[in-house]
């Protein structure tokens, strides 16, 4: 008799119970991460009464897996040149809201009696907002293109970036037991060069492999190059000392910076629809019911204070930023809940056993709580407002709209500014590089070639090797911005900046020569002279090299060839700039576009019959068709199916539109639900017919009738597909294809 191993058959269990329930709360239009936890709390060992799923550690597989394509798939929305785009107030709202919410999360802990580092994670628990909530929110309320929602986003992809750092410190001070500075910042510099480097590294690397490979990459192909990219950064990231997660969303991270990034996206949906829907189904498993019931008050306290906490430190943030008291208020009501990130930080600290399991399933509670009034909560933000404007003092609302409403002045960089910090990104930036790959080839690369060539030879050979790798880097970081406008009007404008200017040109020779340094001094162990004179002559050559200037110079064209090409293709596919589209927000406007759709009453009719600019207050600025752009639409443009129309007016006014669209929509496939099926009938054309001495073209069968004469029977004669020209004569059987209903009315005005 065959047996089915008990991990597949636990994966029965939780995919079974995951269908059943999610079927039902899609049903009731909740969000089907609840229908997850709530499948995972009758499919885990709290619940007797049905096959269920007894062994925790293979919950924990399964979360694993879970948390690894979660992540991956978070990293692929992620991208660390977003992260430079989102702007101020993203990042002041984002730093505002994760460390108040540690602050208040933490207090929270300490006052309920949970000891230091329960509270510490519980902190970082409360910090972060749902990404997958709030994105399916705003899509079911149509709220994507509204200003805050812009601001939400950024505020988001910023929060990504921080739970990411926060796992790894709370990892660190998990292990350690204790806080202290220096362990501390030597993990977050640690943490630092690893992202730098994978970033660097893997943007050189993986976009022009998966560009030359472009021919053998499939839909097959590219979805598994994607997920072994993935697990093989994962094993990288955890042999680096880090955890699985953040391999996942570094990856996922350098694969959003290429052009694929949105057919990987699609591609890796649905593996990460499957086991994102195991994790949260793992989470509803570990939850105790009884402990829910026992811990009642505080899961009310924390629930309060979640929403009350989001919503105030998230609109402090974003109106300190300069946002109007609308936006930041809108914005605050959104992120009023905690998502999959409290979940993940949650099992960490479970697998790492120092928090105490009843955390686990209040966090969960608090989260299905919050999640479960978040479209209410944004709802409430309108009202909020109007109560906020009526309360506040007048002289406080000029104030803050003004404060607004300011445009910003463009403030003039000195040249010595400009230089310093491009030689502090591109410094910093190399030598993170070189490091790594010094410590990397000393560690694995090393030991191999000594191992088969003992001696000085063996350790002559390994340094060669590392320093031709390392050349490029090195000619980067001494040379670069050495003849730029910069540098050049400084040194030509005063003679006193001279001397600061060779010294910067000589601590960065100073820098490479510490570097050669490193592999010299471990692989050959001169004396102190010779080392210095083998640095010296390296970095001498390094700098005269043509061939490594011209090497160089390649490299950083490949990398920022790389780095810009997803933003390249997408500006030329944009709908429109977004100078133009930062012009309008700064005059309450908005840019918004919308699909025709194959069906919309709006196909066929010209700008003008439509009218939307006195219906809805919108002006049609751009009808994007095909690879064609039309600018400025004349009235009688008229619209055809998969039409993109750019539209601007303000929020309220592109709501109203989308609301109009969309009703007439609903009125069109009302109209169209009952079924027409065209069938094939025959009519015999009797004596005292209409039609008899007509053409085909005369007798109005298919303008007038809509139906279509597809053959005629005369006597022993048959006429296949007949002219418009031929006559219908009496005792003719006429074959028509048409609407059933049109096919009718059509014998019965032969007969007459």
């Amino acid at each position: 008799m065959s047996h089915v191993p008990l991990l597949i058959s636990d994966l029965a269990v939780i995919l079974v119970a995951a269908g059943a329930v999610t079927l039902l709360f899609k049903r009731l239009k909740q969000p089907v991460v609840l229908g997850y936890i709530v499948a995972g709390l009758l499919a885990g060992p709290a619940i007797k009464a049905m096959p269920t799923v007894d062994d925790v550690e293979h919950i924990r597989i399964w979360a694993d897996i879970g948390v690894i394509f979660l992540l991956f798939t978070l990293g692929l929305d992620f991208s660390f040149k977003k992260l430079m785009k989102v702007g101020g107030t993203a990042v002041i709202g984002a730093v505002t809201v994760v460390l108040g919410m540690m602050t208040l999360g933490y207090i929270a802990g300490v006052s309920l009696g949970w000891g230091h580092m329960n509270s510490l994670f519980l902190g970082g628990m409360l910090s972060m907002s749902s990404t997958t909530i709030i994105f399916k929110a705003f899509d079911d309320m149509g709220l994507r293109n509204q200003r805050f929602a812009g601001i939400v986003f950024g505020i988001l992809v910023v929060e990504d970036l921080f739970a990411v750092l926060l796992m790894v410190l709370l990892s660190t001070l998990a292990v350690s037991k204790h806080v202290e500075g220096r362990e501390l910042l030597d993990n977050v510099v640690r943490l630092g060069v690893f992202l730098l480097f994978c970033f660097v590294v893997g943007i050189y690397l993986i976009p022009s492999f998966l560009k030359k490979a472009r021919r053998f990459l499939n839909d097959e192909t590219l979805l598994i190059v994607s997920l072994g990219l993935c697990l093989g950064m994962v094993i990288i990231a955890t042999k680096a000392g880090f955890s699985s997660a953040l391999g996942a969303f570094v990856m996922g991270s350098i694969l959003a910076e290429t052009v694929q990034a949105e057919h990987i996206e699609h591609l890796v949906k649905p593996v990460k629809d499957l086991f994102g829907a195991i994790f949260f189904v793992s989470v509803g498993m570990l939850i105790d019911p009884a402990l829910l019931w026992e811990y009642k008050l505080p899961i009310l306290i924390l629930t309060v204070a979640v929403m009350a906490g989001q919503i105030f430190f998230a609109s402090s943030g974003i109106l300190l930023s300069g946002q109007t008291i609308r936006i930041a208020i809108q914005s605050g009501f959104a992120l009023a809940q905690i998502g999959e990130f409290a979940f993940i930080i949650a099992s960490l600290g479970l697998s790492l056993g120092v928090t105490d399991h009843f955390l686990y399933p209040i966090v969960v509670a608090v989260s299905v709580i919050t999640t479960f009034f978040t479209p209410y909560m944004i709802r409430l933000a309108e009202p909020a407002c109007k109560s906020v404007e009526r309360i506040m003092p007048a002289s406080w609302m000029q104030f803050f709209n003004r404060n607004s409403s300011g445009s910003n002045t463009i403030r003039q960089k000195s040249d010595w500014n400009k230089l310093i910090k491009a030689l502090l990104r591109i410094v910093g930036t190399y030598t993170a590089v070189t490091a790594v790959l010094i410590f990397a080839w000393m560690r694995f690369v090393s030991p191999v070639i000594t191992g088969y060539i003992p001696g000085i030879g063996g350790g002559a050979l390994s340094l060669a090797g590392i320093l031709l790798i390392i050349a490029p880097m090195l000619r980067a970081i001494m040379m670069k911005k050495n003849n730029s406008k910069e540098f050049r009007r400084l040194w030509n404008d005063s003679k006193y900046n001279r001397g600061p200017l060779v010294s910067l040109v000589v601590l960065r020779i100073v820098l490479c020569m510490g570097l050669v340094m490193l592999p010299v001094a471990r692989l050959v162990n001169p004396t102190l002279g010779v080392g210095l004179a083998v640095a010296a002559s390296v970095v001498g050559v390094v700098i005269f090299s043509r061939r490594l200037k011209k090497q160089s110079i390649l490299m950083e064209r490949r990398f920022f060839t790389n780095l810009t090409a997803r933003e390249m293709e997408n500006r030329r596919n944009a709908t429109i700039s977004q100078r133009f589209a930062s012009n309008m927000l700064e005059r309450d406007l908005h840019l918004a576009d919308f699909e025709v759709k194959q069906n919309s009453p709006s196909i066929g009719l010209t700008l003008k019959e439509l009218n939307f600019r006195q219906k809805c207050n919108v002006n049609i600025v751009t009808i994007i068709r095909g690879d064609r752009r039309i600018n400025i639409p004349g009235g009688e443009e008229r619209l055809y199916p998969f039409d993109k129309l750019v539209v601007v007016g303000s929020d309220d006014d592109l709501s109203n539109f989308r609301q109009y669209v969309e009703e007439r929509y609903r009125e069109r496939q009302h109209d169209n639900n009952e079924p027409r099926e065209v069938n094939m009938e025959q009519i015999f054309i009797g004596e005292g017919s209409p039609l008899i001495g007509r053409t085909i073209s005369e007798s109005g069968i298919r303008d007038k009738a809509g139906c279509l004469v597809i053959g005629i029977e005369r006597g022993t004669e048959s006429i296949k597909n007949p002219p418009p020209s031929t006559v219908i004569e009496h005792g003719d059987i006429v074959w028509i294809v048409g609407e059933y209903e049109k096919v009718l009315q059509l014998s019965e005005g032969s007969a007459e």
